[in-house]
């Protein structure tokens, strides 16, 4: 049994006759009368009494044709829905990122769905981890992409994932010509840092204690956030270990490069939302493009690392 045969049973039934079914469907008479003759074999009794040139209805066909209307009423009503759905791409979508997804990857992300569906408008803003929680969890945005490692409590994630952090040095250091990672322990007497708030965030970066305690020794410059820090590594020669995201950034901005960690310093990063019933079908078409343009990037530095 399929839906063609049920579309000629359907139309036979309305019209009275094989012609003007085949008629309503648009094909040929035989057509029609081969797609009732498949359908009784699937179903396995007569539909129609055929004397002479004429089609009169069995009681079976009746009772059959009373559950056929409801199925297409049924799917007449899924029509609708779907158009509604479709329909609705109208709106906003909004979205709270921190600042390293926040500059490039969700522009880049944004910036191809803004140019295929001229009805929809973003609401982008910046914030941090914990701010984005707050209002992801109060609905406040349809979409968060937050730097903390999981579990969250009165949020759904759509995604997680961690990358390696890498080390931001000035483009003429001693470092930028060597091969291999950069081994922060055989750096931490002779270099010195940037730290941000005048520490490292150790529970995010899982560095040892010990390391981290004789890098903020080593610190005499405490950013507030990355762009700062890049400035800083930019501008007088000092190190700073930050997120691959942030490093491009700064790259873009010039002066600086970057290279892998032999420590294995994570950065996670999470794509979160209120629930999946909440969002709209461009939200979602948005969340799947920002977590493909995050993983590419996460692989490109997972290989670069390896």
């Amino acid at each position: 049994m399929n839906l063609r045969q049920l579309e000629a049973f359907r139309a036979t039934m309305r019209s009275g006759s094989i012609t003007e079914a085949a008629r309503m469907m648009n094909i040929s008479q035989p057509s029609v009368s081969r797609l009732i003759s498949d359908l009784e074999h699937s179903i396995g009794f007569e539909l129609f009494l055929r004397s002479g040139r004429g089609l009169a209805p069995t009681i079976d066909a009746n009772t059959f044709y009373h559950g056929v209307e409801g199925m297409f009423a049924g799917m007449g009503r899924l029509r609708e829905l779907a158009e509604t759905i479709r329909t609705t791409n109208e709106g906003v979508i909004s979205i709270a990122a921190i600042q390293s997804i926040g500059l490039l990857e969700l522009p880049r992300a944004v910036s191809s769905l803004y140019k295929r569906h001229k009805d929809i408008r973003f609401m982008i803003q910046l914030r941090n981890t914990p701010a984005i929680l707050d209002a992801v969890q109060m609905k406040q945005f349809d979409l968060g992409i937050v730097g903390r490692q999981p579990d969250y409590e009165g949020v759904e994630t759509l995604f997680k994932t961690k990358v390696r952090y890498v080390c931001l040095m000035p483009e003429d250091h001693d470092l930028v010509g060597q091969s291999g990672s950069v081994d922060l322990e055989s750096l931490v007497d002779i270099e010195e840092f940037v730290t941000f708030g005048g520490t490292f965030p150790d529970e995010m970066m899982a560095m040892d204690p010990a390391l981290s305690q004789k890098m903020q020794k080593r610190s005499r410059i405490s950013a507030t956030n990355l762009p700062v820090a890049a400035a800083m590594v930019r501008e007088t020669g000092v190190l700073a270990i930050i997120d691959p995201f942030s490093a491009e950034q700064a790259v873009l901005m010039g002066g600086v490069v970057f290279r892998p960690i032999k420590q294995k310093l994570h950065y996670h990063i999470s794509v979160i939302t209120p629930g999946r019933e909440y969002l709209s079908r461009p939200a979602l078409e948005l969340a799947d493009i920002i977590i493909k343009k995050i993983s590419t990037r996460v692989t490109e530095v997972s290989e670069m690392s390896e």
